[in-house]
């Protein structure tokens, strides 16, 4: 089953997040040079979820508003706007203009508007909204780019080193295999197996490993023996980053969940396949965490789940516990 595009949103935010800097470096360029990257971007995240709400704008997007610091030593905040919407959308240039001025009224920074458009028309690429009446003219302009102007660009994506260009092709790969599970297949093995190519850290491998796991989704029998190959490429290379065991199982176990509604034993066997996750990735975990993880309901142990192969160290992982504090990492 294909995720719908709502559930893409995820992934695309996740993915900003973790390489916003790549982003811009690949898709704006002259952006990316005018900043001073010595110094921290920040993602503004509340400062944008009030700017959602007043603006009444419907559904929560993927978009991202962060600030950093130009050359000049000026600060600047950037909108970054991911559209995975599969149709055009007649209001668009709007929500991008309201989003821009709103930001600008409420706060009085500088702000530049950027959209990344992930549909499949081509001849929708909007970059402009102006209203006009009895000669009083309101103009407003953004930047974009469309990632289908990739798809004639394949060779240069495939020996880049930029993570968006793996993110730029899984998603194109991504509409060319609806409805193709086998042809699916096996560009999801061969993304996968790009990733250890290219030579990525093991940080890299699994974050756009788990972008590529999102977007191409295929069939659980399917799935399962991805992960089987996955696992074999990587004791054939000897880099076990990927805790593939552990993920076909838990998968398997949601299923067996809702088909027999057997919550108890979900609940357990989650918290028992995110103690194997742990110790999988940081080899000892502190004896008072298991405890702590039979507090917490299963909703939140399957959120657990993912965030285990996002973070960089069991400290960061302890943080995003309910109630942290009762749990000192082991030294």
């Amino acid at each position: 089953m294909t995720p719908s595009y709502t559930d893409q949103d995820t992934p695309w935010k996740t993915i900003l997040e973790q390489y916003f800097q790549d982003c811009l470096r690949f898709f704006f360029p002259t952006i990316h040079a005018a900043i001073d990257w010595r110094k921290p971007h920040e993602f503004l995240d509340k400062e944008l979820q009030k700017i959602a709400r007043d603006a009444a704008i419907g559904r929560r997007y993927a978009d991202k508003l962060v600030k950093v610091w130009l050359n000049t030593g000026e600060e600047l905040w950037i909108l970054i706007h991911v559209e995975v919407q599969a149709h055009q959308e007649a209001g668009f240039a709007l929500r991008m203009s309201t989003y821009n001025h709103r930001i600008v009224d409420r706060y009085g920074r500088p702000v530049i508007s950027v959209a990344i458009l992930c549909d499949a028309n081509p001849a929708w690429r909007p970059t402009q909204f102006v209203r006009e009446l009895l000669g009083c003219r309101m103009e407003f302009t953004f930047l974009m780019v469309k990632l289908l102007d990739y798809q004639n660009q394949w060779t240069e994506l495939e020996s880049s080193s930029n993570p968006f260009a793996t993110v730029v092709m899984t998603h194109l790969k991504a509409q060319e295999t609806r409805k193709k599970p086998q042809e699916r297949k096996q560009w999801k093995l061969q993304l996968i197996r790009r990733l250890y190519e290219q030579g990525y850290q093991r940080q890299d491998v699994i974050n756009l490993f788990l972008f590529i796991d999102w977007l191409l989704e295929l069939p659980q029998e399917m799935e399962q023996e991805v992960w089987q190959e996955v696992e074999a490429y990587e004791q054939e290379r000897a880099m076990p980053y990927m805790s593939s065991v552990e993920r076909i199982g838990l998968e398997k176990g949601r299923q067996e969940g809702r088909q027999e509604g057997r919550q108890e034993g979900r609940q357990e066997q989650t918290q028992r396949l995110l103690l194997r996750l742990l110790q999988r990735r940081f080899e000892s975990i502190p004896p008072t965490l298991q405890p702590q993880l039979e507090q917490l309901t299963l909703e939140q142990l399957e959120q657990l789940i993912d965030s285990v192969m996002m973070v960089s160290s069991l400290e960061e992982f302890v943080a995003q516990l309910p109630d942290s504090n009762s749990v000192a990492p082991s030294t």
